[in-house]
């Protein structure tokens, strides 16, 4: 299995529009960060977690020629906002493309996109074939079993996923105790870290880091990053051993 990172991002990406600072300037590509997605591939299936407003260029930027599904984390705009640009997989694959989301997330899909939930289809519209994920329940995707895990973005439910040996969390300021057991054990993990100033509903870096710590994991990726978060280079160099910033187009292997 392949996960390719196509955004690591926070919500506006970086830079930050109109922001002058080093990190918006940085001529550094690793300090250019699209909204969160990343990309999963095996010999059977290509999947994509979340599309986001640069869903677009993302597809365009990685290769991605087939999408089987995409899985939804939650329906925060800056991970649904690209869904209408799957048509043209619709269209050299002359099928729909296959959706997994909750029914929180499916009534956000459905207020962003009522003409794909219409009963009169418009020509040309975007074609999917909705999955309802159970928060509670594994769930398989073109024979990939997928383990749900439960975090909270402030008052907000959102899931990460464990995909085998791989955990991927975004858009989170708490686990419980009983989804870090779905975690432990996994040969990576991914954790959103912001900024290093206190956030409502996303960790800091420091707190980023003490969950990785208490996890049973070799090694940890930080994403969901933003401008204030500072230099690519400067943060991941000070790091503690096996944890590292993300960055767009980052591939790992598993």
């Amino acid at each position: 299995m392949k996960v390719t990172f196509l955004g690591t991002g926070t919500s506006q990406g970086v830079p930050f529009i109109g922001c002058p600072c080093a990190v918006c300037a940085s001529t550094n590509k690793k300090d250019a960060r699209l909204r969160c997605a990343i990309w999963i591939q095996t010999d059977e299936a290509s999947i994509v977690i979340d599309s986001g407003p640069d869903f677009r260029y993302q597809m365009l930027r990685a290769g991605v020629k087939k999408l089987d599904a995409i899985i939804f984390t939650h329906g925060h705009k800056d991970h649904i906002a690209g869904l209408d640009d799957i048509r043209p997989y619709n269209f050299f694959e002359h099928k729909p493309v296959e959706v997994y989301a909750t029914e929180e997330t499916q009534e956000a899909l459905k207020r962003e996109y009522s003409y794909i939930f219409a009963d009169t289809k418009y020509p040309g519209i975007p074609q999917i074939d909705v999955n309802t994920i159970n928060a509670y329940d594994p769930f398989v995707v073109k024979g990939i079993t997928i383990t749900p895990i439960r975090v909270l973005h402030y008052k907000m439910e959102v899931l990460g996923f464990r995909i085998g040996d791989f955990t991927y969390i975004t858009d989170a300021n708490y686990i419980a105790p009983e989804e870090m057991q779905k975690i432990n054990g996994s040969k990576t993990v991914v954790l959103n870290a912001l900024r290093h100033e206190p956030h409502i509903s996303h960790y800091t870096l420091k707190e980023a880091i003490e969950v990785a710590k208490s996890l049973q994991v070799q090694e940890t990726y930080f994403t969901h990053i933003s401008h204030q978060l500072g230099l690519h280079d400067m943060v991941d160099s000070d790091l503690p051993e096996n944890m590292h910033l993300a960055y767009d187009g980052l591939a790992l292997e598993f």
